[in-house]
């Protein structure tokens, strides 16, 4: 079988997490492309679900200290009972 180059542009950290990853399940970074694009011909697609999510719109600073500042004030007890 012939081979050929792919050459694809990702984030370095993305590909480092990846290269570890496959490092782990005994696979190179090009040995798991290879098995996610046979899995594509043999699926006839992606073979998982792509989908746009409803995340949570980030909410700003101040209201996360504000929020944080309830949590503690409720808490402070228990805080200072884990603390001895």
């Amino acid at each position: 079988m012939a081979t050929t180059n792919l050459n694809v542009r990702i984030d370095e950290k993305l590909k480092k997490d990846a290269e570890a990853l496959f490092a782990d399940l005994g696979l190179s970074l090009s040995s798991a492309i290879t098995l996610f694009l046979k899995a594509c011909v043999d699926y006839n697609g992606i073979p998982f679900e792509i989908k746009k999510t409803n995340r949570a719109p980030a909410i700003s600073g101040d209201i996360l200290l504000q929020e944080s500042q309830v949590l503690i004030d409720t808490n402070i007890a228990a805080y200072k009972e884990l603390s001895k």
